[in-house]
């Protein structure tokens, strides 16, 4: 199986938009989604920006999106200890988050005093991960400690020909989501990975052994439809200049 995850464009977050770019950067997304084969299913956040950008594609393609109030961004806010910013629980300074090793820990994060300070965001956190383990286990995959059972009519070795969904989403929830897949904290990878607006993640499930699967990053942050367009690749949510190349 293939989960495809495509943040939002350039966003307009004042009206819960897409910038001008943010339009012109899904109309080019849209050109390489309507060359996919077989995408069994597209899936999108609920608020403005993700809907915006799956529109452009999802008319190229003439199908229709399902919606999950999970998918939302996850902005369960935070008062940033150093910077005192209140806003997402991420874009800490590393002198700070890097300190405590528990936010590299899977469960360990969990436990420090800065994700419990927002007394949702836990919960949330939980939710994300029961969303999406119950849209995998629509498909035959089954969440058995940290990997994934598959029904019997799934074949080991079978993974180029599984199902393969598309999900319009966010920064922060695809990372939420990621944590959950492979097992390890959203920290680091809320800070050390840039999905620029438009980017694509690609996720595949490898069965190696009859009914056990488990899933593996293929690409993380494709811009290529960025690159080839002309389009040069949004900084929203990077904190230096994207390579442009």
């Amino acid at each position: 199986m293939r989960i495809i995850f495509i943040r939002h464009g350039d966003p307009d977050y004042v009206n819960d938009s897409l910038t001008e770019k943010g339009i012109r950067e899904a109309k080019l997304l849209a050109k390489r989604v309507a060359g996919w084969d077989n995408i069994t299913q597209f899936y999108c956040s609920p608020l403005g920006r993700a809907q915006k950008t799956a529109s452009y594609s999802l008319e190229a393609v003439g199908r229709e999106a399902i919606t999950y109030e999970w998918m939302k961004e996850f902005s369960y806010f935070i008062d940033d200890p150093v910077t005192g910013r209140h806003g997402v629980p991420w874009d800490l300074m590393p002198a700070y988050w890097t300190e405590i090793p528990e936010m590299y820990d899977r469960e360990g994060w969990k436990s420090t005093d800065l994700y419990r300070s927002n007394d949702t965001l836990l919960p949330a956190y939980q939710e994300v991960c029961e969303g999406l383990d119950g849209l995998l286990s629509s498909y035959g995959y089954t969440r058995h400690n940290n990997y994934y059972h598959t029904a019997p009519a799934k074949k080991s070795g079978a993974a180029n020909s599984e199902d393969t969904i598309v999900v319009f989403c966010h920064l922060g929830v695809i990372c939420m989501m990621l944590s959950h897949l492979l097992g390890i904290s959203p920290v680091p990878l809320l800070h050390g990975f840039f999905l620029a607006p438009t980017s694509v993640t690609i996720v595949a499930s490898e069965e190696r052994m009859e009914n056990d699967a488990i899933f593996r990053v293929q690409v993380m942050g494709d811009v290529t439809h960025l690159l080839t367009g002309g389009e040069p690749v949004s900084h929203a949510g990077y904190f230096t200049e994207p390579f442009q190349g």
